[in-house]
């Protein structure tokens, strides 16, 4: 049985990722970990737009609290696990800490992956990619990473 972890907030439920987890399973038993990452809200490509000049009398806005970025992420994790579990997939999942290096030392420390597969939004949008996530994984945890490029939003 393989198993694999992977690791998406945004990109979760992207047809591209379902593909990759369909591949996967053709080549043999397996079964995948959700790993989400609670990306705050301001960080969602979503919320990404320009930032207007502040107004005099303007009242400013506060960021959301983790507890609504946590809502989101079950919100996405629970989408896809009802869509892959109800393809005939065996998958689980988790949302975990925003930072996905520190999420995927968490789940990495309580188990063993034969891969981990990260899907991102375009270089334009990933703040992933700013980071250079796939690189950093692969480089950390000695285990292969497959990147996959989503336009879904």
């Amino acid at each position: 049985m393989h198993r694999y972890l992977v690791v998406a907030n945004q990109t979760l439920d992207s047809d591209e990722l379902v593909d990759l987890v369909r591949e996967r399973v053709a080549a043999g038993p397996s079964e995948f970990w959700l790993l989400v990452p609670a990306t705050p809200v301001k960080d969602l490509a979503s919320n990404a737009v320009p930032i207007p000049m502040p107004v005099m009398g303007g009242i400013p806005t506060l960021p959301a609290p983790p507890a609504e970025a946590r809502r989101l992420a079950q919100m996405k994790l629970d989408a896809a696990l009802k869509k892959l579990t109800g393809a005939g997939f065996a998958a689980g999942g988790a949302v975990s800490d925003p930072d996905p290096m520190r999420a995927v030392e968490e789940v990495i420390a309580g188990g063993e992956f034969d891969e981990i597969i990260v899907a991102t939004l375009p270089a334009r949008l990933s703040r992933w990619l700013h980071q250079d996530l796939p690189a950093r994984l692969e480089h950390r945890f000695h285990v292969p990473v497959t990147h996959i490029v989503t336009e879904d939003v």
